[in-house]
């Protein structure tokens, strides 16, 4: 006996079109018209339109970092992931100094193994670099880790020749890298002029890793993946001068791939000037940038020329945050995102019209799944495909409060907005996981092996 969602609209890259969806077991076996009910467990889905299930390929899960660890771990984040309509979460394994790989990934399997509401992989973020570690990149492809992570700041940063050797590496081996981008030199730089002036409130934030630092690094990383002739993915792009390397980098013929975030296209640095310590909260890098900035990122994300939208989901408490009360520098960065990325993507973007409900399904499921190596297991309503698919109410309505929500914070960075739509249920690989805000199945999230970009 399997289940039959019928009358609804089932959401693709290529159109909203009305059909049944019949799953039996972990898949969807039957996508078409007026499909015969049979011994089907019938759910009524009329009105509503039916998503794959969404893909958050950028999520900071139980992470020590800044003196602290992220309030969420994979338990509490996978759970807010669920009642946002996502359905896999793609988090970032950590080589920490003196590591090889296959320790860095152990170490990220015992902290998620076990504990995930929702399924999962991990990206491997690579900070070291030698012989041994080039050839441990094609055990971690067996393993099912395709995709890597570079810094170009931070205490994990690498410098410009190990970003060439990695990347003519992954080249070799058909894996991808997403390259966080700031010039750390210019950002230390910044920082030190500031102390000095004995600027040390949170308005320094922005001041200090303004725009241009981050082109710059888009920049110079687009012309070292020239160089390699490797494709890359830019993460977390915040701004127009970015967005702009990037254009002219495919001009040139290169592949590349952007990816940006909610906070990005909706909020702006004017946040950081609130009273008090208010504006700890939106502390994240690179930071919110001018409206103007917000403006560009929506009509590249119409255009096409962003692929993917994640959340950077990386939480921390009010109290976490006054780490760095006395000095800007502590503050730990980041901000929460699972539980919101879905229905602000549906009412912000596609209830005014900033983009339509396939252009959605190719940002949060479709480029996704392709550019992580799990399409069509994933990323699609169709037939042999997991059974992951997010139910939406187009004709609800809600408020983001913080109070109502799943993620481990005391705080929403979208407190009071009201939203068109609501994510009425979640389905998990042919089980309904969640509904109406209530996670009704936890801990049943599996391990993804993915496969090699095919975006």
């Amino acid at each position: 006996m399997g289940i039959l969602l019928k009358g609804g609209r089932v959401v693709s890259s290529d159109g909203v079109v009305e059909m049944d969806v019949r799953i039996e077991g972990e898949k969807i076996i039957e996508v078409g018209k007026n499909l015969h009910l049979g011994n089907d467990n019938i759910v009524d889905v009329e009105g509503k339109l039916l998503f794959p299930g969404f893909i958050d390929g950028h999520t900071h899960f139980d992470l020590h970092v800044a003196g602290t660890v992220t309030a969420d771990d994979f338990y509490t984040g996978t759970r807010a992931a669920l009642a946002g309509g996502t359905t896999t979460i793609v988090d970032f394994a950590t080589q920490y100094p003196g590591e090889t790989l296959t320790e860095g990934l152990e170490n990220w399997h015992k902290k998620a193994d076990g504990k995930c509401s929702c399924d999962y992989g991990f990206h491997m973020s690579v900070t070291e670099w030698n012989p041994e570690i080039s050839r441990e990149l094609e055990r971690m492809m067996d393993e099912g880790v395709t995709s890597f992570k570079l810094y170009m700041t931070y205490d994990t940063q690498v410098d410009d020749k190990t970003i060439y050797e990695i990347l003519k590496r992954l080249k070799e081996i058909g894996g991808i890298a997403g390259v966080h981008c700031e010039n750390s030199g210019v950002i230390a730089a910044l920082q030190e002029e500031a102390v000095a002036a004995g600027k040390m409130g949170v308005f320094s934030h922005p001041l200090t890793r303004p725009a241009e630092a981050e082109a710059e690094a888009v920049q110079r990383l687009l012309r070292l993946a020239q160089i390699a002739n490797a494709p890359v993915l830019v993460v977390h792009l915040t701004c127009e001068e970015g967005l702009k390397e990037i254009l002219t980098a495919r001009e040139r013929g290169q592949q590349v791939f952007a990816e940006t975030c909610p906070q990005y296209l909706l909020m702006n640095k004017e946040l950081y000037e609130l009273p008090g310590f208010e504006g700890a909260k939106y502390v994240i890098a690179p930071p919110l940038r001018r409206k103007e900035d917000a403006d560009v990122l929506w009509n590249a994300v119409k255009e096409g020329q962003i692929q993917i939208i994640s959340t950077d989901h990386c939480s921390f408490t009010t109290k976490q945050k006054e780490l760095g009360q006395e000095d800007f520098r502590k503050i730990p960065g980041g901000m929460p995102g699972v539980e919101t990325r879905g229905i602000l993507l549906y009412s912000e973007g596609v209830k005014k019209g900033r983009i339509t409900e396939s252009e959605m399904c190719r940002l949060l499921s479709e480029n996704p799944a392709k550019l992580f190596g799990m399409y069509p297991k994933k990323g699609v309503i169709a037939e042999g495909s997991d059974a992951d698919i997010v139910v939406i109410d187009p004709e609800a309505s809600g408020v983001i409060r913080a109070d109502e929500q799943l993620q481990n914070v005391d705080y929403a960075p979208f407190e009071g907005l009201n939203v068109q739509g609501k994510i009425a249920q979640v389905y998990l690989r042919g089980e309904k996981v969640m509904e109406n805000g209530k996670v009704l199945k936890e801990l049943t999230g599996q391990y993804v092996v993915r496969g090699k970009y095919s975006l």
